[in-house]
């Protein structure tokens, strides 16, 4: 059985974290570390398999986290509060000033949009925006805010698709395309609960944010 690490974190604990506070939150696996704000479940890690596979698997999970330069995912609800994503897009800005990646896909408001603001404040080069359709399905707000985006993924394979459907395959996509992924959901969203629980499936890193 794999072994993943997973951050949960309260809206409250968003709010009193800053760019760089969280920032050594993603970063951090020391077991010599506190943090007492943060809850960091292993599951099953009483029961885990100790078979050299799953060795394996654990040992190129914490590889990933310390690797200086990383694809980060960061995807999420689009109803957010202004303070939160305040929050993520400075926490955007200060991965990509990390040297990271940052992988997602379009969106006029909410999670995908303030990664976006971010990641162009810092470095646009570091930005890679993967859209479940083609840019003209796009409302004209989310095709305005991806002027000067250099790196646009269009699908017009998906073009016959409902949004929907092209949503769920987009998130993997991005999903497969990072090693790390950040998610800002509530309890009650599916589509992104398919979206960890396929992260998981992938072996990725994974930091969930619940919003309620």
């Amino acid at each position: 059985m794999f072994v993943n690490l997973k951050r949960k974190v309260t809206p409250k604990q968003m709010l009193d974290l800053e760019g760089e506070r969280m920032i050594e939150i993603l970063d951090s696996i020391d077991e010599n570390e506190q943090q007492p704000s943060i809850m960091v479940p292993v599951d099953d890690l009483d029961t885990a398999d100790s078979s050299p596979d799953t060795v394996d698997e654990l040992a190129m999970e914490l590889a990933t986290i310390k690797q200086p330069a990383k694809r980060i995912a960061i995807i999420g609800s689009r109803n957010l509060a202004i303070t939160h994503q305040q929050m993520i897009e400075t926490l955007t800005t200060a991965l990509v000033q990390q040297g990271n990646t940052i992988i997602t896909s379009g969106g006029s408001c909410g999670t995908n949009a303030a990664a976006i603001r971010g990641a162009m404040k810092s470095n646009p080069d570091k930005l890679k925006v993967i859209l479940p359709q083609t840019i003209g399905q796009q409302p004209s707000d989310v095709q305005d805010q991806l002027i000067g985006v250099p790196n646009i993924v269009e699908h017009s394979d998906r073009a016959m698709m409902t949004l929907a459907d092209a949503s769920r395959v987009c998130n993997r996509e991005i999903i497969d395309d990072c090693n790390q992924m950040i998610c800002f959901l509530s309890h009650t969203s599916k589509t992104l609960h398919r979206a960890v629980e396929y992260a998981e499936e992938n072996h990725k890193v994974i930091t969930v944010f619940y919003l309620d």
